[in-house]
């Protein structure tokens, strides 16, 4: 949940000591010129690897566009924090993704309004259509973000899931004999066997010489929708964020109160007694989320990938953990019901990168953001260095060879060797060349290739050829999709702002005691008890104010896609 820079006054003053070492991570270096290259910082609010000083492909981008990027990365702060750190200081660096913190740089006047000085960058100015562009306004009219994921240049090419499913390890998948999964007791069957066998029959650890949590749930800050938005997937939804939408209706469902919510929470509970769900699901937060599944203990859980997939899998990788790797599934309440956790890309206008007032050199920063959106510039940021990181075939067609493709996964080589910039605005689908994917993991030959042999056999054996086969196709977007980029960016003093706040703090402090309901660490003495105790306190949110605004919002989107 956004909240606004009022809100969250007294928070950055009780925190002003911690602002000056936030800040000085991320402190700017006044654009600073070395041998005619110009040094500009970035902050991300986000979890992030940030690059060695001398990476080859930061260095290639460097010396032809001359301007380089240090990026600093979030750090045991929430973006609200990191970013209501650097308000209460009043200094930024040159660029920053606010993530969270976003409408409290907008509040605080600490960014440049984009639409006032595009003019001579192309690039910039037409990276989205006017349309689009009018959908990231601000309420005084300007724009002072730029989106940087959903952009599709020519057509998708995507390959695998980036976003939201059940996940679990291939090792697990493979002990059940490739089973198909459509429901959730599907799922926690499959869970519960292969970590029986574990517990039973291999002394209680794995082959890596840890015991296995069978199912984790985090619940950390924002991320706590690896616990709550389950139910609008479990019924055939789309992953609006916020609510369910009526296809034909076009009428507000509010997901947390359906009756796929209570059989939802009722198994995770049911999976909670038996001994199956994480002890420590309630109260771990991320980074120890990350630890566990970074050494392979736990086989099941729901996220979005790139919450978790992109820090992960290249240790499995590394550590020849291959077996651990996640496969998703898109689990439904009851069988019968068609799943629809893929989406064709959407922009979230609710935020994006940003450059901030305090840039000492604004030209050349926009110089640089548009010189990053250059055809030959983004196929090094995404393929790397030809002749290093990808081969040019005769026909234009790049591949890799096994070592490049070892190199990629590698931690240590991307971070002296590979620069995405992947907080800049960028384009998917295709390389401007027309031939290849933007980035190898779209490639289909590549892609394969690619492909650990744990990860082909699992492929093999449910018939699909890539990751994003194991999924549903998506249909094309309704008007109003993601309504996400609406409620992530709505404010109490707005329609609907305050009840979205108080269903949101409701929820955090609910639904952990709903899963753990009977058990040892309880509040409750059942299941029943709780589920009833948190719809009554539920109801005080007012939810029905904030339905309405997102009713409200469904049929705007629709109109102004009708033109109206």
């Amino acid at each position: 949940m956004k909240n606004t820079l009022t809100r969250l006054l007294a928070m950055m003053l009780a925190i002003a000591t911690l602002a000056c070492c936030i800040v000085g991570c991320a402190k700017k270096e006044e654009a600073a010129e070395e041998g005619g290259i110009k040094n500009f910082t970035m902050f991300i609010a986000m979890p992030g690897s940030e690059l060695n000083d001398g990476n080859a492909v930061q260095e290639v981008l460097a010396e032809k566009y001359g301007a380089r990027i240090k990026e600093t990365w979030i750090t045991g702060q929430t973006p609200e924090e990191a970013v209501g750190a650097m308000v209460a200081a009043n200094d930024y660096p040159d660029f920053i993704e606010g993530s969270d913190g976003y409408q409290m740089l907008v509040d605080a006047g600490a960014l440049v309004a984009l639409d006032e000085v595009w003019d001579n960058y192309p690039n910039i100015k037409n990276y989205l259509s006017e349309s689009d562009w009018n959908k990231c306004r601000k309420a005084d009219g300007h724009i002072y973000a730029m989106p940087q994921f959903g952009i599709v240049w020519d057509k998708d090419t995507t390959l695998t899931i980036g976003g939201e499913a059940w996940w679990i390890q291939v090792r697990a998948l493979k002990y059940a004999g490739w089973p198909k999964i459509v429901t959730m007791d599907d799922y926690f069957d499959v869970i519960e066997k292969y970590a029986d066998y574990i517990n039973n029959e291999c002394g209680g650890v794995d082959s890596y010489g840890n015991p296995v949590i069978p199912y984790t749930i985090l619940c950390d800050g924002w991320r706590y929708f690896c616990l709550e938005n389950a139910p609008f997937f479990l019924d055939g939804y789309p992953n609006d964020g916020c609510c369910i939408v009526d296809k034909k209706t076009h009428k507000v469902i509010d997901y947390n109160t359906t009756p796929t919510a209570e059989k939802y929470f009722r198994k995770l509970n049911e999976e909670y007694l038996k001994g199956y769900v994480d002890p420590e699901f309630a109260t771990q937060n991320y980074d120890e989320y990350i630890a566990k599944l970074s050494n392979g203990q736990v086989i099941g859980m729901i996220d979005q990938y790139w919450d978790f997939g992109y820090t992960v899998e290249p240790l499995y990788q590394t550590n020849n953990m291959n077996d651990c790797l996640f496969v998703p599934v898109g689990v439904v309440a009851d069988a019968g019901t068609e799943e629809h956790y893929r989406n064709k890309d959407a922009i979230d206008v609710s935020g994006g990168f940003s450059i901030t007032t305090a840039c000492k050199d604004l030209d050349a920063a926009l110089q640089f953001v548009n010189d990053m959106l250059e055809p030959e510039a983004l196929t090094l940021r995404f393929w790397g260095i030809e002749g290093k990181d990808y081969i040019k075939g005769a026909d234009g067609v790049f591949t890799r060879t096994q070592e490049m493709r070892d190199n990629a996964a590698d931690a240590t080589y991307k971070a002296d060797n590979l620069c995405q910039y992947s907080y800049l605005p960028q384009y998917t689908g295709m390389d401007h060349d027309g031939i290849n994917a933007y980035a190898p993991g779209n490639q289909p030959s590549e892609y394969y290739e690619g492909l650990k042999p744990e990860y082909k056999e699992c492929l093999d054996a449910y018939g699909v050829e890539t990751q994003a086969d194991l999924l549903n196709q998506p249909g094309d977007n309704e008007a109003w999709f993601p309504l996400w980029s609406w409620s992530n960016d709505l404010q109490p003093e707005m329609d609907g702002g305050e009840a979205w706040a108080k269903m949101a703090d409701i929820k955090h402090e609910y639904l952990p005691q709903v899963v753990l309901a009977g058990g040892k660490q309880a509040t409750y003495k059942d299941f029943d008890e709780a589920w009833a105790a948190y719809q009554e306190v539920y109801k005080t949110a007012k939810p029905e104010e904030f339905l309405a605004a997102a009713e409200a919002e469904v049929q705007k989107r629709i109109d102004m896609a009708a033109g109206k």
